[in-house]
């Protein structure tokens, strides 16, 4: 029998060699007193911005560590006695000075408080204390405790410390055990939010290594390192490097009191004479302190008179803004309703868009209170508070609950419901990118502009559901669009491909899509119109494109007008770049371009255009501009845009489309297209990728005349208010137990203006879109504890002023236009400080830099045949001037 047992065993005393890579495992051994050196080395410094001085402090204490219990049957199942000793605090800041910080007496005796460890091959099972203990003190000890976790294992595991849940993986050799932890994946307490604008948001690269070296089963020394970079993705100066390390070391060993004896560890804990009892050695965070009402008692008491001097988009507006944000969050839902209801009228739009901001249950109270629905008077309110919710750059279900629970009860303006229904489209695809889409509330709002949609009767119905759902972009919907293109004609159809073309290309490069947009573009089934069949080509050139898709769209353009073949050939060079996409595709030559490609050079005006506005290292910015013209060579469509990229994501942060049509019956000229439509010209834009409602500037040639003669020729508002385009909180637990707190706002103030002088002697238009434009962005870390506060800004503002400036000459066919982008100087200026507290000494430290700059103002270039035209304009304009 013996000796049949023995292979088993020797196959099991290998197996456990192997797994354990040769290492002991981790344990003290009875009736010894183990005293450590434990120093946590702390760096704070401003991300990419070398100029700032750094924050450098030193935690360093001895640690006396015993063995108060031990499993018979499981000798490496213990309860470890771990008690700090001596504790001081340095501030290493000063190069080559090192000062003692002073610290509270009743903080340094918080210190000395022992904790007691569940400890079992390696892994903290329970962590106990006596409950005395401040948090901020507890939080040190529980990174300290995650010292002693090492368990000798090999591959990927899941793990509890004071970070939380995080994956590790460790590796072994003969006396090392290493360990390395992805902190991205680390489950902890829920606490703050980020934004949905990707390309405004914050980056975030952390690592965290540590080895433990054994003697025997004694640990010898335990190193634990970590490093958090957390910047801005717009602008990567503003932004924080982290360090922290810990290191324990063996001093010395001696004998020590025996253990105590007992079945369990319940047992061995009841005959201690101090209670201790069992707590998380996850840490969460700390309790903030609730902003004060300073501010908003403030508000209550300044004239009205200065209020009313506030500038949407100026930087100092920007900042109040902001701070009425935060203060809001914090205030009563009383207090909040009574500055909106004792605001001047020019100031309720600026608090609407900070309370709606602001998110709080409080303030959320307040706006329900204020609006009635079914007041015609509040109409303009009522837009901006529903515009205000569409921008917020993290909705909660409360807010999409408040849009929904407004727009059941009665509603004086159809408008208003327009919007309303657009908007919950934006709401919803948020709250999906935030993983909230199976969120009950958030399902029965989907449900909601689906029978929305299916119950619409007229065509203008139909198009604001799915604009809704342009604002959503949820991939399920994606075949009730294409339904939607396919078995509709007309402004229902071209409005359900604008919808498609909101998506990403991966999401329509599907052969269902793909093959639907090719039956309108060559009019398999039905006749389409010619909007639909050229925004079918668009949304085809949007997706990832094939041979067979180029070969489709150059057969559909002998379907077209000069003028639309004009402006696919102009998409095709421009956007796909024909000539690198031969040769990534290794298309030859000859079969990229058709045997008649000298006919698709046809004459015509239409074109598109785009180029660089302005870029840092991070972002940069494009401007783009579509123009299409009738076959006469008046104005049928203009799309311009600007949009923000960096190297993973892309805003469309403003996209101005003005589309015309039956202007011929206007100017006397019999209509090209051969189509029956009334003269009419109107609006759509996009902003910060939010669809608006669109509108119509007139319809008909007398709505034409009524609004010239009733035009009193001075700038109208299109926009006006704050957004606060980034809200980023988040917890940072580092693995020495010490928490730092990551802000990062960023507001915007913006005013868009728009002029249009029509002279119908002159027969001639000219426009102006001003956009105005206060930003600030401000990046925060805190790190409080029981001996010093920490706080580092850094800040960046810029003021800007964007004009788009068109003439049009209606005599003569072609017609004659002109257009030109100009941006103004461009003030811009960057704030850091670095500020250290030490509550025993009651002393604070601040550094504090700043630095200016003015981008100089420019005019941006189209196409040379806009330049040469805007040359023949203006010098008719001097002749004519000067007679």
């Amino acid at each position: 029998m013996a000796g049949s047992s023995e292979p088993p065993l020797l196959l099991i005393l290998a197996c456990c060699c192997l797994t354990m890579g040769f290492s002991d495992v981790p344990s003290f051994e009875p009736n010894t007193l183990y005293q450590y050196d434990y120093t946590l080395d702390l760096i704070l410094a401003y991300f990419a911005q070398s100029a700032m001085p750094t924050a450098k402090l030193q935690i360093h204490t001895v640690i006396d560590t015993s063995l108060l219990w031990r499993n018979k049957d499981q000798p490496h199942e213990q309860l470890v006695h771990v008690q700090m000793k001596h504790f001081t605090v340095h501030n290493n800041s000063a190069p080559g000075r090192k000062e003692n910080i002073a610290i509270y007496p009743e903080k340094r005796s918080c210190t000395e408080i022992p904790v007691i460890i569940h400890w079992s091959s390696g892994k903290v099972i329970g962590l106990y204390t006596t409950g005395e203990d401040d948090s901020l003190v507890l939080d040190i000890k529980r990174g300290l405790v995650s010292l002693f976790q090492f368990q000798p294992l090999s591959g990927t595991h899941l793990e509890e410390d004071v970070s939380g849940r995080c994956q590790v993986t460790y590796n072994m050799s003969k006396d090392i055990i290493s360990k390395t932890k992805d902190v991205n994946s680390c489950i902890g307490s829920e606490f703050g939010y980020e934004s949905d604008y990707k390309v405004l948001g914050v980056s975030w690269n952390s690592t965290s290594r540590g080895y433990m070296l054994l003697n025997g089963s004694t640990f010898q020394k335990v190193v634990s390192e970590e490093s958090h970079n957390l910047s801005s993705s717009l602008r990567s100066q503003l932004g924080v490097h982290i360090t922290s390390r810990q290191q324990l070391e063996l001093l010395f060993s001696k004998p020590g009191s025996p253990p105590i004896q007992g079945e369990s560890v319940d047992m061995v804990l009841e005959q201690l004479q101090e209670k201790f009892h069992l707590i998380e050695i996850m840490s969460h965070p700390q309790d903030r302190p609730a902003e004060n009402q300073t501010l908003l008692k403030r508000y209550f008491k300044a004239s009205k008179k200065k209020m009313n001097k506030l500038a949407f988009s100026k930087v100092a507006t920007v900042q109040y803004f902001r701070n009425v944000v935060n203060v809001l969050r914090s205030a009563k839902k009383n207090d909040v309703l009574l500055l909106l209801k004792t605001a001047s009228s020019d100031l309720v739009p600026f608090f609407i868009d900070a309370a709606v901001a602001a998110q709080s249950p409080a303030t959320l109270a307040a706006l329900s209170e204020f609006f009635d629905f079914s007041k015609k008077k509040q109409a303009q309110l009522q837009e901006k508070f529903l515009y205000s919710a569409a921008f917020t750059p993290h909705p909660t279900v409360d807010l999409l609950n408040l849009v929904l629970e407004k727009l059941k009860g009665k509603i004086s303006d159809p408008a208003i419901m327009e919007t309303g229904i657009i908007i919950i489209g934006a709401i919803v695809g948020k709250l999906c990118r935030m993983d909230l889409c199976e969120d009950k509330d958030v399902e029965f709002a989907k449900a909601t502009l689906l029978e929305g949609l299916n119950n619409a009767e007229d065509e203008t119905e139909m198009k604001i559901y799915l604009l809704s759902l342009k604002n959503a972009q949820l991939p399920e919907t994606i075949p009730i669009l294409l339904q939607y293109a396919v078995e509709h004609t007309g402004a229902v159809s071209s409005t359900a491909l604008s919808a498609l073309q909101a998506f990403p290309a991966e999401a329509l490069s599907i052969e269902v899509v793909k093959d639907t947009l090719k039956q309108i573009l060559h009019q398999t089934h039905q006749e389409y119109d010619k909007k639909s069949q050229l925004m079918a080509a668009e949304t085809l050139l949007s997706t990832d494109v094939s041979m067979v898709d180029l070969d489709s769209i150059f057969a559909a353009l002998d379907l077209m007008d000069n003028e639309t073949s004009k402006l696919l050939l102009s998409k095709l060079h421009h956007k796909l770049g024909l000539h690198q996409l031969m040769k990534t595709m290794k298309i030859p030559y000859k079969k990229l371009y058709p045997n008649d490609y000298w006919r698709m050079l046809r004459p015509g005006r239409s074109t598109v255009f785009s180029g660089f506005l302005s870029g840092t290292n991070d972002t940069g910015s494009t401007y783009g501009l579509d123009l299409l013209f009738t076959e006469t060579g008046l104005f049928k469509r203009s799309i311009s845009d600007i949009t923000l990229y960096n190297d993973n994501h892309q805003l469309k942060a403003i996209q101005v489309s003005i589309e015309a049509q039956g202007l011929e019956s206007i100017m006397g000229n019999e209509a090209a297209d051969n189509e029956d439509e009334d003269a009419m010209v109107g609006m759509s834009a996009v902003l910060l990728g939010i669809q608006l409602r669109p509108v119509v500037f007139f319809s008909g040639y007398m709505d034409l005349v009524t609004k010239i003669f009733s035009s009193t020729g001075e700038p109208s508002n299109v926009v006006r208010g704050n957004i606060l385009l980034v809200d980023y909180l988040q917890w940072l637990p580092l693995q020495s137990g010490l928490q730092a707190i990551v802000r990062y706002q960023g507001a915007l103030g913006l005013e868009i203006s728009s002029k249009i002088d029509v002279s119908i002697w002159d027969q001639q238009s000219k426009s102006n879109i001003n956009a105005k434009a206060g930003l600030l962005l401000d990046f925060t870390t805190e790190m409080d504890t029981s001996f010093f506060h920490i706080s580092m800004k850094a800040q960046a503002d810029a003021e800007t002023s964007v004009n788009l400036d068109s003439i049009m000459q209606f005599t003569g066919f072609p017609m004659q236009m002109c257009l030109e982008l100009r941006q103004d100087n461009m003030p811009y200026r960057e704030t850091y400080i670095l500020s250290e507290t030490f509550p025993a000494s009651n002393t604070t430290r601040t550094v504090r830099k700043r630095r200016t700059s003015i981008l100089w103002g420019r005019e941006f270039p189209f196409h040379n045949a806009n330049s040469e035209m805007c040359r023949t304009l203006k010098d008719a304009e001097d002749i004519t001037t000067v007679l």
